[in-house]
Order: structure tokens, then sequence, then C-alpha cells
């Protein structure tokens, strides 16, 4: 992922900076949820549970487009559009657990029968406020 260097402590692995997710509803209409995230390399990766809107419309339509915004300096910011390249189950408790320790300090509590899962997204293209 090409993020300039003055931005690369927003996707830092100790980045609290939360992602504003825009996926797309049948009927093409965007639907925006704020998602904890995770960076792999030039993946960015989004942990939600099964059977949940954004599960649903990323299953169905692969292109997204996100919002990274600065916990500290709401102007800064920087936006992607990208492609999900794929998603699993594998790991994905333990990446939420990850995710809950970075952001609320505190191990993740399961819900009974919920099952989690990891989208890959690939960034296709990234601007910033600039």
């Amino acid at each position: 992922m090409t993020i300039q260097t003055k931005y690369q402590d927003l996707v830092s692995d100790d980045s609290k900076a939360f992602l504003f997710l825009a996926t797309l509803m049948p009927d093409g209409s965007p639907q925006v949820t704020p998602v904890w995230f995770s960076v792999d390399g030039d993946t960015i990766l989004i942990n939600t549970a099964k059977g949940r809107l954004k599960d649903k419309n990323m299953k169905e339509r692969a292109k997204v487009a996100m919002t990274i915004q600065d916990p500290n300096e709401r102007y800064r910011y920087i936006g992607i559009r990208g492609e999900v390249v794929g998603s699993t189950h594998e790991g994905a408790d333990e990446h939420i657990d990850m995710l809950s320790r970075r952001y609320d300090d505190k191990p993740w509590q399961s819900k009974a029968g919920q099952v989690r899962i990891i989208y890959k997204i690939k960034p296709t293209h990234v601007h910033d406020r600039d």
C-alpha cells in the first residue's frame, strides 16, 4: 500500500485510528461503518462477524472505499479505494482479540455462536487531504 511517510502512523501496529468502511448495498447505495483494522503488508484487514451487513456486502460486491482518520487531529486523514481480495475464518478470533487489546486495552469478549471473519482488502487508490 502506498501511503506517504507522513501518514504511516495512521496504519502502524499501535495506531488507534478508526477506519470508516463504505460498502455497497444490493441497490447500489453506500453503507458506512467505523471499524477497527490492521495492515498486513499491502493489505488492509477488517474483522467482522458472519451475517453483519458489511459481511454480506463485501461477499457480494468487492469494491469498497475507506477513510482512516487521525484520532488526535480530525482534519488529518487518508482516503482509500480498494477491492476485497479474500476472506478467511482462520485466525479471525486471534485477530479480533489483538484488535480489542489495541483499541480497548482488554481481551476480546466473544459472543456465543458468533463466527468471526477477516476480510482482506487491496488498495487500488490512496489519497490524502493535502
